[in-house]
């Protein structure tokens, strides 16, 4: 097979002298003595080991779904709040499992709690409770959330807050669980 001499490639294409080639020419020369080649042959190894490789990983992510341990389990049961202890509209921060981000707990009605992952779905910016008027906002990037459901009302987070279960019993409100939604 004929190989092309590169070296007069490395002069300009027009033959001109490098003050009066254009500006992004001088700016981004293109030296072909300067340049690594790499060959097909290289480059079709390179692609498919990279791709063996991402073939190993989903494999070894389905193993471990389906025989490896556990994932994390429920967190248990904690107190959170009295009853009596929010007004309605008022929201308490509180940590579900301890340690972990913030949840917000929120009273939207006489015996309508709601409690939320405080972070936005989005880029996981704090969200600020607006309960009176129904909604929990992202002031990073104008997201809206529903207080009584979690739901995305508008911006661009891709799915609802994270639900913290609840429960009642003797007049105080347990978290119980975290409910992971997509939609």
């Amino acid at each position: 097979m004929d190989t092309p001499d590169r070296d007069p490639i490395s002069a300009a294409p027009d033959g001109r002298p490098l003050e009066e080639q254009p500006k992004w020419r001088r700016d981004f020369p293109i030296d072909w003595r300067q340049d690594e080649y790499v060959s097909r042959r290289d480059l079709i190894k390179f692609i498919s080991l990279t791709s063996a490789g991402f073939v190993v990983g989903q494999f070894a992510l389905v193993f471990r779904r389906f025989w490896g341990p556990p994932e994390d389990s429920a967190p248990g049961i904690q107190a959170i709040a009295a009853l009596d202890e929010l007004d309605i509209g008022e929201t308490k921060l509180f940590e579900y499992p301890k340690g972990s981000t913030p949840k917000m707990l929120a009273r939207l009605g006489e015996r309508q709690f709601v409690a939320y992952d405080q972070q936005c779905t989005h880029l996981l910016c704090p969200v600020i409770p607006e309960v009176v008027d129904g909604k929990f906002h992202c002031p990073c990037h104008n997201g809206f959330f529903d207080a009584a459901t979690g739901n995305v009302l508008a911006g661009p987070p891709p799915r609802p807050l994270p639900k913290v279960k609840l429960a009642t019993k003797d007049g105080i409100i347990y978290a119980t669980g975290i409910e992971r939604r997509t939609s």
